[in-house]
């Protein structure tokens, strides 16, 4: 008996590794099939050739690229998704084209504010940081958020000391100031004094948010999303980017989405998860579902923006109902594809 015993033992230890080790084995696939992906956003707006200059259209172009492949060799290496994210998000975030870190729109009185947020699709966990001043890359505070406390979002100062307690990089508010940003505001400056904003305001309608959306060789989804607001927020406004299932949303059972535009629409109609249950209660497809929330349910409310995906299956869609939105996207069976307008 007591041989009996340890036989069946033997097996179910047996089991239990090859389990273990499955379980971090990239899914076999078929030829054709796409084993990895993601696709990114830099913001949607009003870019259209007119505003955007051939030089400055060429920066985009290159940053964007830099973005995708620091991405794409993570997925290509046996990469995690979250892992790619991050880091794609980390070089736009770093880079003053965007609307996000270094690159940041100001606030009504002069200061930048940050929010981002990262989303995993195998657990559905989640962390974001909102009103950050000196997080130098929110997207990893987000992550941290994630990984290392029992909540979800921090916000304000409790998100700056969150981050120095951790010993992330955090950095003066000045570093977030572009000399575009301040002229910005000065015109903004200006214009109020003029009981004028609206003018200024008309004016920067291009939306800089960053975001990706990733699928790895393990099956498993992920997507993040980082933004400085809108600009001339007041009071300490809060937009989608870091509201999880607003502005980002990611369920390995469906799809991963990140999301750019007019963050309080965004925020009201819950944009990426609805995406995502159309998919899961209705079978819709990735691209169905975000035509029916981008391009019907927002455009009847008058509402601009946009929105990347990638579905389980590795399928890749981005949407938008303004006149254009910088992304790029790349799949282990696609070459990189970069684009700007319409």
């Amino acid at each position: 008996m007591r041989k009996f015993n340890l036989f069946v033992i033997s097996i179910l230890l047996v089991f239990i590794t090859v389990s273990c080790v499955k379980e971090n084995r990239p899914a076999k696939t078929q030829k054709n099939k796409i084993e990895f992906g993601l696709i990114i956003h830099g913001g949607a707006g009003n870019i259209t050739p007119e505003n955007l200059p051939k030089d400055l259209q060429e920066k985009y172009k290159a940053k964007l690229k830099e973005a995708l492949m620091t991405g794409y060799n993570i997925l290509k290496n046996g990469g995690h998704s979250l892992d790619a994210v991050e880091k794609v998000i980390n070089v736009m975030e770093n880079s003053p084209l965007f609307n996000a870190g270094k690159g940041a729109v100001m606030t009504d009185i002069g200061t930048c504010e940050l929010d981002a947020s990262i989303m995993d699709g195998k657990t559905l966990n989640a962390g974001a940081v909102a009103g950050a001043q000196h997080i130098k890359n929110p997207i990893t505070a987000a992550r941290k958020v994630m990984e290392l406390t029992p909540h979800v979002l921090l916000g304000g100062e409790g998100a700056d000391e969150f981050a120095k307690e951790i010993g992330l990089p955090t950095v003066p508010n000045s570093y977030f100031y572009t000399p575009h940003r301040l002229k910005q505001y000065q015109q903004y400056k200006q214009k109020q004094k003029e009981k004028s904003t609206s003018s200024i305001k008309g004016k920067i309608k291009k939306f800089g948010t960053v975001g990706c959306t990733a699928l790895d060789k393990y099956g498993n989804l992920a997507a993040g999303t980082s933004t400085g607001g809108i600009p001339f927020k007041k009071f300490g406004r809060i937009g989608d980017s870091p509201i999880i299932g607003a502005g980002t949303y990611a369920s390995n059972q469906t799809c991963a989405i990140s999301c750019t535009g007019q963050g309080e629409y965004f925020i009201r109609n819950v944009v990426a998860y609805d995406i995502s249950a159309r998919m899961e209660y209705k079978g819709s497809s990735l691209e169905k579902a975000a035509h029916k929330v981008i391009l019907d349910k927002l455009v009847k409310q008058k509402a601009e923006g946009g929105m990347i995906g990638i579905d389980k299956y590795g399928n890749i869609t981005a949407v938008f109902n303004t006149p254009g939105m910088f992304r790029a996207f790349i799949t282990n069976k696609s070459k990189a594809v970069i684009k700007m307008f319409k």
